[in-house]
């Protein structure tokens, strides 16, 4: 188990419906990454922007993009994470992958499908929450518009890492920035953030405000809010332990079932 965990956010645009100019981008931006990094971490269908276009976009489960993601991995000897449009068996998924260093990998697909976009239209929501056990840490991993519904979140599971990425536009950022502090403190997690910027093939702005924070809901983060942005955070697992044992708020959490 690490006591420490080394998480690499990359705020950046994306090439609109461009998945080899995506890729390309990435592989470049890497490679100013610390190689002591743990986790890199991608938005939200970062090979091509948040489009409804998943007939012409959408990969297999171990297509290009995974087959990339596990490549990227093992090269800088680190988990890489972000989520991309698949087609699996028919049915269009906004898919997060979450690769390990040695290739092997875990998937979430996003529940609560965008309905002012449509995305419910196209995508099928997935149905489980899951936790990914990494370097001795419990990791949640969340995308986008689930960051609006915190029964989803919730850390029954004590989880460490509560983490979103995202497509979330400039018009709604504030709610961006308030969610994301709201997730922290109510869980007693870190949570971490990373949405895209620039302009895409909708005409949808994106500021960006990727961002870490820690248990009592402090931004540790300090790269400019709305530009592209390299930056790796360390985490503390001390600091979630120190806490909760001193706190106890999640000891007094309601206690209901998920229906």
């Amino acid at each position: 188990m690490k006591e420490q965990l080394k998480v690499t956010l990359i705020q950046s645009h994306l090439l609109w419906e461009n998945p080899v100019g995506n890729r390309k981008q990435f592989s470049e931006k890497m490679e100013s990454v610390s190689n002591t990094t743990d986790l890199i971490v991608l938005p939200e269908m970062f090979t091509t922007g948040f489009s409804m276009n998943a007939e012409a976009l959408a990969e297999k489960h171990n297509g290009p993009t995974l087959q990339w993601m596990q490549a990227e991995a093992k090269k800088h000897n680190t988990a890489i994470t972000g989520s991309v449009i698949i087609n699996d068996d028919g049915y269009y998924f906004n898919r997060l992958y979450f690769v390990f260093p040695e290739g092997n990998f875990k998937h979430y697909d996003k529940k609560h499908t965008f309905t002012l976009a449509g995305e419910h239209k196209t995508y099928t929501a997935g149905l489980k929450k899951e936790i990914f056990e990494y370097q001795g840490w419990k990791i949640c991993p969340l995308v986008c518009y689930d960051l609006r519904f915190p029964v989803w979140a919730r850390n029954v599971e004590d989880y460490d890492l509560l983490l979103y990425v995202a497509n979330w536009p400039n018009k709604r950022v504030n709610a961006w920035d308030a969610l994301l502090t709201a997730r922290a403190i109510e869980n007693m997690s870190y949570c971490i953030g990373v949405n895209r910027v620039g302009l895409d093939g909708n005409g949808h702005e994106y500021s960006g405000h990727s961002a870490a924070y820690d248990v009592l809901g402090n931004r540790i983060s300090t790269a400019d809010f709305e530009k592209e942005f390299i930056e790796t955070v360390t985490l503390e697992k001390e600091h979630i332990t120190t806490l909760r044992d001193r706190l106890r708020f999640l000891q007094d959490r309601d206690r209901f079932d998920l229906k």
